[in-house]
């Protein structure tokens, strides 16, 4: 108590080189923040290295580096063979881009998919296609011959002619259907590209699903979004491609970059609206609390400066902060500045009976000082207790926002009275309460018995309810 009376009043005494001291230390932690505050945005480094999953996860990417990192582009087009060339087209840019992309490659085009890809399917699948190519064999002999319109006319012209001997042209059936379709989206003046594969071999790897372009990207390690650039790249190349132009294939994308990028976007987005609402809502209160700048002000810039100092403690101690961990700045918001409003509410008591403000500020803090400093230990260890926990996301933000409590409460009993001083807020005139604020305590006092056995067995009640 004697330790929070002494700084008071020193921080008081000393108003002006308070102040400077405190934006000096303000901005060298900002601009060590800046240059030293990392941000991990990826997700699989919100749980601790030890934990047995982590450590087969870890394993797994030595093992396979090749799926690390990916920005995957997932390419749909009207027909398979137009998927397949929008796909190679796109792989083949994102290759030659090595401003934004290290390497890329498309499985599904590899030599070995391409010649062994029926080695896939599920056996009875591989089965009933198997069937459907033996009994279109005199079909697809007629286009190996001549894969062009006359081949496939020539053998429509075999199949009129296995109708007109009798022949059960059933297995070609699909293959019909697809020729009339297209025949009659030309006679429209909509003509559409044939399928070949669609014809003859439906259900085919590939048929009706998407085609995969695999990238690994450049990160920009330290912003928000380190595989941005990459991203917005590969959409500018895939509007280039023909298909794409045509409004016959399309070019979207998925992978653990765009994820993570998109994960953090929406959190920092929502963090950054959740301050703004805070600090709206922040100005009300004081606002109500105590209907002057001279005090509002003080507070503002209090809790401004607490939370400058909190993310240096960020920088230097913790180093990197993560999805979970960023929310300390929401928090810190929200608590830190219930302590200088205890503090200046408590002020404007005193001044009733103190009009001094130098006197009025030590009054307060022999009054208030330990109030705040309970407070303040109490949220700091609710948030410590994260710390133990093998969620490192979580932990490390109880590890910051722990600290930032106490961080907060220097604040309050040595920036905050030197502020105080400087802008000299006008003595009261009236006592601070709210209407009827006397009469209520009066009343909750008197029948104190029957208000604590009320909220006794509300509280029972809530336990048996579980």
């Amino acid at each position: 108590m004697r330790l929070i009376n002494s700084i008071v009043a020193t921080a008081s005494r000393h108003a002006v080189l308070c102040v400077l001291l405190f934006l000096v230390l303000g901005g060298l932690g900002l601009g060590y923040t800046a240059r030293h505050l990392a941000i991990d945005t990826d997700t699989d480094h919100l749980f601790a290295a030890s934990l047995a999953w982590r450590q087969a996860q870890i394993a797994e990417d030595k093992n396979f580096p090749q799926f690390n990192d990916l920005i995957v582009a997932v390419v749909r087009a009207d027909t398979p063979e137009e998927a397949k060339e929008t796909a190679t087209a796109l792989n083949a840019a994102l290759q030659a881009d090595t401003a934004h992309f290290k390497d890329s490659s498309y499985p599904s085009g590899d030599r070995f998919y391409t010649d062994e890809g029926l080695l896939l399917l599920p056996t009875d699948q591989l089965a009933k296609l198997l069937n459907q190519i033996v009994a279109a064999q005199p079909f697809l002999g007629q286009l190996a011959a001549d894969p062009s319109a006359r081949g496939l006319l020539d053998g429509l012209a075999l199949i009129t002619q296995g109708v007109q001997a009798g022949a059960n042209i059933s297995p070609y059936n699909q293959a019909i259907a697809g020729v009339r379709a297209n025949l009659q989206a030309a006679a429209n003046g909509k003509p559409v590209p044939l399928s070949w594969q669609s014809l003859i071999m439906a259900g085919a790897p590939g048929q009706g699903g998407a085609e995969f372009v695999l990238a690994h990207p450049k990160l920009q390690q330290g912003t928000l979004q380190p595989g941005g650039e990459a991203t917005k790249a590969l959409m500018a190349i895939a509007k280039t491609l023909p298909d794409v132009k045509a409004g016959r294939a399309t070019v979207n994308y998925t992978g653990q970059i765009p994820l993570s990028d998109e994960q953090f976007a929406s959190l920092t987005h929502g963090l950054v609206l959740g301050g703004i609402i805070s600090v709206v809502l922040i100005a009300l209160w004081l606002y109500l609390a105590l209907r002057s700048w001279r005090l509002i002000l003080p507070i503002l810039l209090t809790l401004v400066m607490g939370l400058a100092l909190t993310m240096s403690y960020a920088a230097i101690v913790v180093r990197t902060i993560n999805l979970i961990s960023v929310a300390f700045a929401i928090l810190f918001i929200g608590l830190a500045v219930d302590f200088a409003i205890q503090y200046c509410v408590r002020l404007r008591a005193v001044r009733l009976m103190e009009p001094e403000l130098g006197p009025a500020l030590r009054e307060t803090s022999r009054l208030a000082g330990a109030q705040i400093a309970l407070a303040a230990t109490a949220t700091a260890c609710g948030f410590l207790a994260f710390a133990p926990t093998p969620f490192v996301g979580v932990a490390e933000l109880g590890e910051i926002a722990g600290a930032g409590m106490f961080i907060a409460f220097f604040c309050t009993i040595s920036f905050l009275p030197a502020l105080l001083r400087l802008f000299r807020p006008h003595p009261e005139t009236e006592s601070v309460a709210l209407p009827g604020g006397a009469k209520a305590d009066h009343v909750l006092r008197r029948h104190r018995r029957a208000v604590l056995g009320l909220f006794g067995a509300l509280a029972l009640a809530g336990l048996w309810g579980r």
